[in-house]
């Protein structure tokens, strides 16, 4: 294992330098769920070519990037936040983060504009994993696990930074990892 932090709901997934699947190329997933029978997360640093208004008409002010969340039903969408106290509704996943929620209640705020961008993020998609799957990934060095030190870094639009950041404050056993190129022949 590259680090000896164990996966669980509300931490990071980062993938390894290398990963050479282009879905989860270095990508930071935020795992929603982790049991027995298996994880969900999203990726955090993916941004998709389309905004919440394009594919939510009602939502006629809603400039909100829309993420690539995963490979798995990518035309769902699906929603974290930190604004409980403005949705009164989510699964409590840790940190001050929450998974979903009333989306009625949701499209209100947005609409009047008393939820900021900073704080929901929304995704078309989840990434998934069956009951052991994460456990040979790890095993396999393809993950690292962090916990969420900052949400403004979750929040954040600076996606390929989100990657560097989080690795680096691993600490500084792992923050040379963060240098290393995406490609390894060009070094």
């Amino acid at each position: 294992m590259l680090n000896n932090i164990k996966p669980k709901t509300g931490r990071l997934l980062i993938s390894e330098p290398f990963m050479s699947d282009p879905n989860f190329k270095r990508s930071v997933v935020l795992l929603s769920e982790h049991s027995e029978d298996g994880s969900v997360g999203y990726i955090l640093n993916q941004v998709a070519n389309v905004i919440l208004k394009d594919v939510m008409q009602d939502l006629w002010e809603a400039d909100n990037h829309i993420y690539f969340g995963g490979p798995v039903a990518a035309n769902t969408l699906h929603f974290i936040h930190r604004a409980y106290d403005k949705l009164q509704s989510g699964e409590h996943i840790g940190n001050g983060l929450y998974w979903g929620g009333n989306f009625e209640t949701l499209k209100i705020l947005i609409n009047t504009n008393a939820l900021e961008e900073s704080e929901v993020k929304f995704f078309m998609g989840y990434s998934g994993w069956e009951n052991g799957q994460l456990d040979q990934e790890l095993a396999q060095n393809a993950w690292m696990v962090s916990d969420v030190s900052d949400l403004d870094l979750i929040f954040g639009n600076d996606d390929e930074k989100l990657w560097r950041d989080v690795i680096v404050n691993l600490g500084p056993k792992y923050a040379h990892v963060s240098n290393f190129p995406i490609d390894p022949s060009l070094n």
